[in-house]
Formats: C-alpha cells, structure tokens, sequence
C-alpha cells in the first residue's frame, strides 16, 4: 500500500496547541472545528481497537491533486478499511476514484455525529 503512515495530532496535542494558541471558542465558532472532529475520532477508534487488543497500523491518503483520506486502517490479513470523517452529516462524500480503483476491496464509510458510536464501538 503506496500512502503515508498517519501523522496526525493526537487529542492531548491539541489541547495543549489550544491553551497555547488560546482558543477555547465553542466548537461551532471555530475555524478547526472539522480537524478536531477528525483527531477525536481517530484517537477515540485507535484507543479502542488497542483495548480489544485488535492490531491495526494506520494511514491517511492524499495525492498531488490534494485527493485525500482521512483514516486508513490496514488489519491481519491485508484488508484495509477506508475512513471519512464529517462534522456535518449534510456533506456528500465520494471516495477518489484513484484510491477505490486502486485499493478494489476496501470497505469504505463516512462517519458523522450520525454513527460515530458505531465507529468507536466496532
């Protein structure tokens, strides 16, 4: 699998770029609200998976054309699991076609405030 291991910040990083930058606006005021959305998630599903001791290593994907994606997990026996995260439910998302044609088998989901339990428990 050709993409970048995943170099995001995790959910105490952003606390404390908050406290510096000082910015504690409500989440519907702020201009990052769709990139803490996406950290929370990813941290919350990674700490899960790691309590039921299911290894997983972890991705994002993005070409030149700024195509991208938000979490990529890659479980025992190569299948991989293709993640897209929306604050708003109202979003429509299509995965690349670059990245479905190339990685054919990926199951694929958009989570939003709609199923993020589901996400975080499964």
């Amino acid at each position: 699998m050709r993409s970048k291991k995943a170099k995001k910040f995790t959910s105490m990083i952003v606390v404390s770029r908050n406290a510096i930058i000082g910015d504690f606006k409500p989440l519907g005021l702020r201009t990052d609200a769709g990139g803490l959305w996406e950290n929370f998630l990813i941290a919350e599903r990674m700490k899960f998976l790691r309590y039921q001791n299911i290894d997983a290593k972890y991705y994002f994907w993005r070409t030149k054309q700024q195509q991208e994606i938000d979490l990529i997990e890659e479980h025992e026996g190569g299948l991989l699991k293709a993640f897209e995260f929306k604050l708003t439910k109202n979003k429509k998302v299509r995965f690349p076609q670059t990245f479905t044609e190339n990685y054919p088998g990926t199951e694929t989901a958009v989570i939003s405030t709609e199923n993020l339990e589901d996400f975080l428990l499964q």
